[in-house]
């Protein structure tokens, strides 16, 4: 067994890999970028070696700069993580010209999957059901248009070379194929530094199912069930499940066989996934094979109880298997968020800046029997760097069944505490309480079908509005009895009344104190009983609420609190019956009006301009290209208008909001 291994990459991979080194006794190599010199993984591990500039061309992708790391440290074998140089060919290889193991699959057959055309010509050799396309290189656009007119729309292009949604685009018509082989190329270019492109259909009403394999060096190869990565956006994973609640057990070890033939076609060693879209019959199709560690593995480690990194290691160690077919089962239901740095309400536009708050809910098994496991790579006060995946965590329950393990999943993002930047928690809660999600009656296009203008936030029914008015009473009474001055308990056992202001509306309220409870009624709602130990300051409140406990974030607003849960996020204003009456007389303060402008709708970098001052442009053209955490994003006209000003340049940094034109009122 190694002594020493290196991990070469950053973030919550590096972490968890770190953690099953540990445990096995090895010893571990960090290494980091200028933006990265106080990375939690920098702290985890037991040396660390810098590589480079910020950019993670300069840095994590440096084949030399990571060769030179395991010269200087002693490291003798390499974990590649995701990303990165995971599924880099040229990396393999030259590990194994400096005699250090590669804990990863053999050179071959990370070139055979990392090329997608190469990859369907060998599935298909290998009996494994593939989508219908055209392998062959595209020559331009119009030639993506001939082709794609040819399979029929819908198709989807795609990078030979791509995957985390990078270079990947969806096209309806010939105008959409043309600019989707240009965006795809482009992304593609400057993602994997190989533009090859091509085309395959696009299966209507999709499920994304794939199937985790794990194989040796002496020719063993075994399936561990599947994962259900159906919940995307833009081609990205944002929830994932194990198993999924599609299968059957026929169409399970149909799909595993298969996943299995593949990985013996190419000589597999290592975890590896086979991605497959499954259509509503249950036919399922080949889509790609992923040569590394996967983003969501640790749904298939809680269902089976096998920890995917430790055989990673331990096959690149040359041990065998210890593990037959016979030997997998799979037990309960795995749910995973993934917490992005990315603003829900703007579109899910990356966010970078500080983590001023960062407490995940308590890991480990619950007094139920339920598992919350948080891989992550960041710390409270740690910085969300503009360089890399905006990753924040990866979020996990396990339970024994998958109702259970949906609400425990929603309740851990209750008890998520992030602040200092715009991040994904609100979405993911409404997705858990979704019931189409819950039904478990989704496909890749849920998130698009079910919030075609964006997400806008969760609204509140009427007994949820009520429960947020009484917690903010109760948070109110409890601040007042802190800071009252004459040490008098002034709300003892009496009655107390008040106004609560939610949406500019005015409801009255009272309330008794019975012990430690508050029975609040909210207008002519019921009472409801309230007990919590929350104390002012605190920015979590855990509310039992008619003997139901609640998670509640709590932030301090004029006259009252902001409170989120669930996806809601209220405002509610605590007033006295004479402040109540005169805040409704109060004009409402209007925002700033922006609509003769386009602005930055996220930090990043302007890679291009497509106008010029004083243009005349229609509504939907092309105005500008902005380049954030490895994605392009393409701004286009609201509405036809004459260019008045570009107060920017291509290659300018901009700031969110910052103003990019400026048109003729």
């Amino acid at each position: 067994m190694f002594k020493k291994i290196l991990i070469a990459n950053r973030g919550e991979i590096a972490c968890r890999v770190f953690k099953t080194a540990k445990r096995m006794g090895i010893a571990t190599v960090a290494v980091y970028s200028e933006a990265d010199r106080t990375a939690l993984h920098v702290e985890m591990a037991d040396e660390a070696v810098y590589i480079g500039a910020a950019a993670a061309s300069e840095s994590y992708l440096v084949i030399d700069e990571i060769i030179d790391a395991c010269k200087q440290t002693g490291a003798e074998a390499v974990h590649p993580g995701y990303g990165f140089l995971s599924e880099r060919a040229e990396f393999a290889d030259r590990l194994a010209e400096e005699g250090i193991a590669f804990i990863g699959p053999p050179k071959g057959a990370i070139e055979a999957m990392g090329d997608k055309i190469t990859s369907k010509k060998i599935a298909a050799d290998a009996g494994v059901s593939t989508v219908p396309g055209v392998m062959g290189l595209i020559d331009d656009a119009e030639h993506a248009v001939k082709i794609a007119s040819g399979i029929g729309y819908p198709v989807m292009i795609k990078a030979s070379a791509g995957g985390g949604g990078k270079g990947m685009r969806i096209a309806w018509n010939d105008d959409e194929a043309r600019e989707g082989f240009e965006r795809s190329k482009s992304e593609a270019a400057s993602s994997f530094g190989d533009d090859r492109i091509f085309i395959e259909k696009f299966v209507t009403e999709p499920r994304h199912i794939e199937i985790q394999v794990l194989a040796d060096t002496k020719g063993n190869c075994i399936y561990l069930g599947e994962r259900e990565c159906s919940i995307q956006r833009r081609n990205q994973k944002v929830i994932e499940e194990a198993p999924s609640p599609f299968l059957d057990a026929e169409t399970r070890k149909a799909m595993g066989e298969q996943a299995v033939a593949l990985a013996k076609a190419v000589d597999y060693a290592s975890a590896g996934t086979v991605e497959f879209i499954v259509d509503k019959e249950r036919n399922f199709f080949f889509l790609e094979m992923n040569t590394r560690l996967q983003v969501e593995h640790p749904v298939t480690e809680l269902i089976t109880g096998i920890d995917l990194v430790e055989q990673m290691i331990r096959v690149a160690a040359g041990e065998e298997l210890a593990i037959k077919q016979a030997d997998v089962k799979l037990n309960g239901w795995a749910v995973e968020s993934r917490l992005y740095a990315e603003d829900p309400f703007r579109n899910f536009l990356p966010s970078i800046g500080r983590l001023t708050r960062y407490r995940p809910p308590q890991e480990g098994e619950g007094a139920d029997g339920h598992i919350v496991r948080n891989d992550t790579g960041v710390f409270e006060g740690g910085e969300i760097s503009m360089f890399y995946d905006p990753m924040i965590a990866k979020l996990c329950t396990w339970a024994e069944d998958r109702n259970v393990a949906i609400e425990k999943m929603a309740d851990a993002l209750d008890h998520f505490e992030i602040e200092g930047i715009g991040h994904n928690i609100p979405f993911l809660s409404a997705v858990m309480d979704h019931d189409r999600f819950r039904s478990g009656n989704i496909t890749t296009a849920f998130i698009a079908e079910e919030y075609p203008d964006g997400f806008h936030g969760v609204e509140a029914d009427c007994q949820m509005t009520a429960d947020f008015a009484a917690v903010a009473v109760v948070l109110d009474a409890i601040e007042k009895q802190r800071h009252a001055k004459t040490g008098d308990d002034r709300f003892g056992d009496a009655q107390g009344g008040t106004t609560v202001r939610l949406d500019r509306e005015n409801v009255t309220a009272t309330f008794v104190r019975e012990g430690e409870a508050y029975l609040v009624t909210i207008g002519d709602k019921s009472p409801l009983r309230l007990e919590t130990d929350w104390q002012p300051g605190s920015m979590l409140a855990i509310v039992e609420i008619n003997e139901q406990r609640v998670a509640f974030k709590v932030d301090r607003a004029p006259g009252g609190y902001r409170l989120r849960h669930r996806g809601v996020d209220q405002t509610v204003q605590v007033l006295s019956d004479r402040v109540a009456e005169l805040a409704a007389l109060m004009p409402e303060k209007l925002p700033p009006d922006t609509s003769n402008m386009l602005l930055c709708p996220m930090p990043g970098l302007v890679v291009a301009l497509h106008v010029e001052e004083g243009a005349q442009v229609q509504e939907g053209q092309a105005l500008a290209i902005v380049e954030a955490m490895k994605m392009e994003n393409v701004l286009r006209a609201e509405r036809s208008a004459k260019v008045a000003k570009i107060p920017v340049g291509v290659g300018d940094s901009l700031a969110v909001d910052e103003v990019i034109m400026e048109f003729e009122t």
